[in-house]
């Protein structure tokens, strides 16, 4: 020491902690699993699939950040594998894979990539997508060839982790609704969206899988009769840099990056893996209100993007293993429109996809899947392939073959449009009642062909292989497109708020504005806006097949006339609690629940079979029978002409099947009549065999819907049915 120098202070010697060993451990099952590894220790296996890799870095990380690489030297079958002793739930890791960096081949390995395991079952932290996370130089002059050079930055400070989750859950308290296909009523919702602005959910609770959970919002669900929720992409999703750099979000979701993990955000407890736990109360609070939970799900894509896109899992891993490329392998094959395609013909894809739907089902309780351009799930080298490896594995897994299976069936490539081809065991959106529906309505079909095939089943689309009635999902509403008010308020898009100058969503809106664009103080255009709403939702409620709500059209909802709310993650694309308050919206509401109830109290509206048509005894009396306003039956010529009425006679006597007990199943007979002229028409009601008098059970020209007409009319009477409505009869007696 330097004389007359004051002492150095003691150093507080902190101790390092030993670096972790990494055993062997096993290469099954794939993702990070809490087990007891030799000798009774406590820790975590590792298993990693990264075909064509030269190395794998498992990469674990402290509270503080501070950053632990432990290499797997375990392989088997192109699985990098260890296990860690003393790791445990809560856990934050990623993966460094190495290998060639080679684009022009589709080689794009890069270590300084910190990336998603696949397999996580919880996410930690936002995707922000800074230039660090980019495998390439995303700066570079030449933007041309900027994705040929490799970006050398660390990008582990700048993307979330995946969290190590204990499986302890043996869902024995839990009690599935198994409610039949042809029983069920589909609400489609957002998690976030459906409770930010519910009055009743506690504030820190709105917006979250605990919100949804809540008495509050179950009641809802409940009183309006529906049988199921369609969640909007709960899987973990990132969001688009063009939306980041505008100050936007992806509020929908279908922009997937985690296929085992709930999204983060939705959750109110935590982000250390307490989001699976929330998951899962939530569920179980649905199925205990007798309410099955569908997951709107994203395997065709994912938010990794195209070549320009950043490295965030799949693509670091093995990009030529996990996604399809061009014959130019810098390319990336693009049936999504999202730029790039999960190549579900290579079995690491395929079993990537299989057993995170099964995990949904086994481990989190969910109840089926709809699934987002499920075309492209079905290609196989190039071609949509009804016998496709994917469909063939889930028409024989003994998991996935029970639940629930819907079809979005289309995707935008070259021969994507597949609506009606899907195999039996799947049911599919049909876009075709959709577009009849609203076509009728607003008086643009030419004839009613396409109109009595899509009230009665679509079994022009359906009936073959076995399927039925309920494999075509009706909706004249989805989340793509707009609400059901702004369906009869708007006939352009207004969609500036997106920032993509009014050039995203669609223009084939099929919609009537009835006079006036926008909304407007003229009582006149709003009474005929809100008969309009009570049309289409009378008719989507009546027809044979499953129907499908999407959340806030039963209370008027609106966006603005934006049919593409996809990135409005604020009032506009959340549910507006208010509008029950308001005379109109509590009709509809009240007309919803009605609606609903009859449906469910009546079997003849919720049909097993197809109908037969033919007579089905000597009376003549047929299970299905089409009327002109003069009390006719309909001919061929009749199908054929220009009409804006037609009776649609559904008969509860010939219903095919039997019930429980073996019973013949009866039920009453209806008539329903749906009348779109601005004029009213005098319609002849069918006598006997058809009815001697008939009760008045909904009309929709009516205001007050809190109750039905209840009155008698009898056979062979002159009826009049109000301008633009729809009536329906219940055969007395």
């Amino acid at each position: 020491m330097r004389e007359g120098a004051a002492p150095s202070p003691a150093v507080e010697q902190v101790a390092v902690p030993p670096r972790p060993r990494v055993w062997p451990g096993a290469p099954t099952p794939l993702g990070a699993r809490c087990r007891t590894g030799p000798d009774g220790v406590a820790g975590t296996n590792f298993a990693l699939w990264a075909g064509g890799a030269e190395a794998v870095e498992l990469c674990l990380f402290a509270p503080d950040g501070t950053e632990t690489r432990l290499p797997l030297t375990e392989l088997t079958h192109e699985i990098w594998h260890g296990f860690v002793p003393g790791v445990t739930a809560g856990q934050r890791y990623g993966y460094r894979v190495h290998g060639r960096w080679d684009p022009w081949t589709g080689a794009r390995w890069n270590p300084a990539k910190l990336l998603l395991d696949p397999y996580a079952r919880a996410v930690d932290g936002d995707f922000t997508l800074p230039p660090e996370v980019y495998g390439h130089v995303r700066d570079w002059p030449q933007q041309h060839v900027a994705d040929t050079v490799r970006d050398e930055r660390d990008s582990a400070p700048f993307v979330p982790k995946g969290v190590v989750v204990q499986d302890d859950d043996d869902w024995a308290d839990d009690r599935r609704p198994k409610t039949p296909w042809p029983d069920s009523v589909i609400y489609e919702l957002h998690v976030k969206g459906f409770t930010k602005l519910h009055p009743g959910v506690p504030e820190h609770l709105r917006g979250t899988y605990a919100g949804l959970a809540h008495p509050a919002a179950i009641e809802h669900l409940t009183r309006l009769g529906v049988t199921a929720v369609e969640l909007l992409p709960v899987h973990q999703f990132a969001h688009e840099d063009h939306l980041l750099r505008r100050g936007l979000r992806n509020h929908w979701g279908y922009n997937s990056i985690g296929y085992f993990a709930p999204h983060a955000a939705y959750s109110a407890s935590g982000t250390a893996g307490q989001q699976v736990g929330e998951f899962k109360r939530m569920v179980r609070a649905l199925h205990a209100a007798g309410i099955e939970v569908i997951l709107d799900v994203v395997y065709n894509h994912t938010a990794e993007a195209g070549e320009l896109g950043p490295t965030l899992s799949l693509k670091g891993i093995d990009n030529r293993g996990y996604y399809r490329l061009q014959p130019d392998a810098r390319r990336y094959a693009d049936y999504t429109g999202c730029g790039n395609t999960l190549h579900v013909v290579q079995p690491q894809v395929l079993r990537l996809i299989t057993d995170s739907l099964r995990y949904w089902v086994t481990e989190m309780g969910v109840d089926g899947f709809r699934f987002d351009l499920a075309a492209a799930l079905a290609r196989s080298m190039h071609d949509v392939d009804m016998l496709s490896p994917f469909l063939a594995v889930i028409a024989q897994d003994p998991v996935l073959r029970r639940v629930k299976l819907i079809a979005e069936p289309w995707d935008v490539g070259n021969g994507g449009y597949q609506v009606g081809a899907f195999p039996p065991l799947w049911t599919e959106w049909n876009d075709r009642y959709r577009d009849a529906v609203r076509d009728f309505w607003r008086g643009a079909l030419p004839d009613v062909r396409d109109l009595g095939y899509r009230l009665s089943g679509s079994s022009d689309l359906y009936a073959w292989g076995g399927r039925r009635p309920y494999a075509s999902v009706n909706f004249v509403t989805a989340h793509d497109g707009f609400t059901l008010r702004d369906l009869v308020t708007y006939e352009r898009k207004h969609n500036e708020a997106n920032g993509e100058g009014n050039r995203d969503g669609t223009n084939d809106n099929r919609a009537w504005n009835c006079g006036v664009e926008g909304e407007t103080d003229d009582p006149a255009v709003n009474a005929l806006r809100r008969r309009q709403i009570r049309n289409l939702l009378t008719t989507l409620l009546l027809s044979t097949g499953v129907p499908m709500l999407v959340a806030g059209d039963e209370m008027g909802r609106t966006q603005g006339g934006n049919n593409n709310a996809y990135c409005q993650d604020n009032e506009l694309g959340w549910v507006d609690w208010s509008l029950p308050e308001q005379e109109g919206p509590r009709g509809l509401l009240e007309l919803t629940s009605r609606l609903l109830a009859l449906r469910h109290r009546h079997p003849v509206l919720r049909r097993r079979a197809f109908f037969d048509g033919r007579p089905q005894g000597a009376d003549g009396l047929r299970d299905l029978a089409w009327f002109t306003p003069d009390g006719a039956e309909m001919t061929e010529r009749d199908w054929y002409a220009p009409t804006s009425t037609i009776g649609l006679y559904l008969s509860g006597r010939d219903i095919p099947g039997r019930d429980a007990r073996g019973e013949q199943v009866t039920d009453d007979s209806f008539l329903a009549v749906l009348h779109a002229s601005p004029r009213p028409v005098e319609f002849t009601l069918p006598g006997p065999p058809w009815a001697e008098s008939y009760e008045l059970v909904v009309d929709t020209s009516r205001e007050d819907q809190s109750r039905p007409p209840g009155t008698l009319h009898r056979g062979g009477e002159r009826f009049t049915v109000a301008e633009r409505s729809v009536v329906l009869l219940r055969v007395a007696g």
